[in-house]
């Protein structure tokens, strides 16, 4: 009798269908090498046209530029040493209602274009970092983590940037919020924010630092705007 049940129940078990995890976007450039940390432990080494899946852990190697497009049409360009994690990517055309996105960038830097969900839903697309929460509010921006490791970042003083979050906005406006305060930042402003326990503040632009991408990954095949510095958040990628 036990024989039995136990047999009935490993049926049952095999029968069960395997919970994929659903496709978020995709790589669309890619120069360099670009790996992918599933949900479920496993890695995987991405290329263009590679899907992206909600949960997935992206890390770019040194040298590495990777551009993805979310499904909603959004983009992000991550810069070389990066760590992006998709921690929930919900979006349904007919079901705003369920509409969610929410990254976690561990280290290095990115420029983000709003897509769809965030123009209709911006208060459900957030980045998070360990010193600050990035709201959006209809953008195209740039985040940069600085953990001791931004020695190449060009700045005017000639020096490596402070260690914290440093943000620049092309278009629209962010928000940068932690337990000390939030400010928001407008189109043509910097942001900087030292620690989690430091007050989010706006900065000169003498003292910004600007996320730039080269030429190759930040532009659209065939001469058309993309996201680099300076280019236009509403352009079609």
């Amino acid at each position: 009798m036990m024989r039995t049940l136990l047999a009935a129940l490993a049926l049952s078990l095999v029968s069960i269908p395997a919970v994929h995890a659903a496709p978020a976007g995709q790589i669309t450039h890619l120069s360099g090498t670009l790996s992918a940390k599933r949900v479920d432990g496993t890695s995987k080494l991405l290329s263009v046209k590679s899907e992206v899946l909600e949960g997935d852990t992206l890390s770019t190697e040194a040298e590495t530029y990777a551009r993805i497009k979310f499904v909603d049409g959004g983009e992000v360009v991550l810069r070389p040493g990066t760590q992006l994690k998709i921690e929930n990517y919900a979006y349904n055309a007919a079901k705003p209602e369920n509409d969610n996105i929410v990254m976690n960038m561990f280290k290095g830097g990115l420029r983000a274009v709003t897509g769809l969900l965030g123009k209709r839903s911006r208060e459900k697309v957030s980045f998070q970092t360990e010193t600050a929460t990035i709201g959006i509010r209809g953008t195209h921006f740039g985040a940069l983590l600085c953990q001791n490791d931004c020695g190449g970042v060009p700045t005017t003083g000639g020096k490596p940037p402070p260690n914290g979050l440093h943000v620049d906005v092309t278009n629209g406006s962010i928000s940068m919020s932690n337990r000390a305060g939030t400010v928001q930042i407008n189109a043509g402003q910097f942001g900087f924010v030292a620690n989690p326990n430091a007050p989010p503040t706006i900065v000169p632009p003498q003292q910004g630092i600007q996320v730039t991408m080269p030429s190759s990954i930040a532009q659209n095949k065939g001469g058309g705007k993309g996201i680099g510095k300076g280019d236009d958040a509403e352009c079609k990628m």
